[in-house]
């Protein structure tokens, strides 16, 4: 499934929010993947770990984050998150951020060809991206996708 047709039935989109601390940013992306059981209350602490562990090796250089941890870190279906910040922060040194889209894949082909290629599909475009950052409802934010 594409972030487009996940996030259009699902709507697990916060927008605007106002986090000035990294982790925070991981644990919000992962709360409605939590609750939505596609995920485990592991996962979040994995990508945090991680990224303590890697560097924010999920930091693009547009401001976008996508936030991930390997399948058997808690992922129990594939899903989507997508976060965007009132002010850009940065993850452990990285490029400043606003735009958050974590996701969660079951296993390695899904984990790289579905999730970071459909991601990566939607936000290539620079207005794409301008519009996402100034949408003020999730329907402006799926009616880009």
């Amino acid at each position: 499934m594409s972030i487009r047709q996940f996030l259009s039935q699902n709507q697990y989109i916060q927008i605007g929010m106002h986090i000035d601390c990294w982790s925070k940013i991981i644990e919000t992306a992962a709360r409605p993947l939590i609750e939505g059981g596609f995920v485990t209350a592991d996962y979040p602490q994995a990508v945090i770990d991680n990224t303590n562990k890697y560097g924010a090796y999920y930091v693009f250089d547009e401001g976008i984050a996508i936030p991930h941890a390997r399948p058997e870190c808690g992922v129990l279906k594939n899903g989507f998150s997508m976060v965007t910040l009132d002010q850009p922060v940065s993850i452990k040194g990285s490029e400043p951020i606003d735009i958050i889209v974590m996701f969660g894949g079951v296993d390695s082909d899904s984990h790289i060809t579905e999730g970071i290629a459909s991601i990566v599909e939607l936000l290539d475009q620079e207005e794409t991206l301008t519009r996402i950052r100034q949408a003020k409802t999730i329907d402006e934010i799926l009616g880009l996708l």
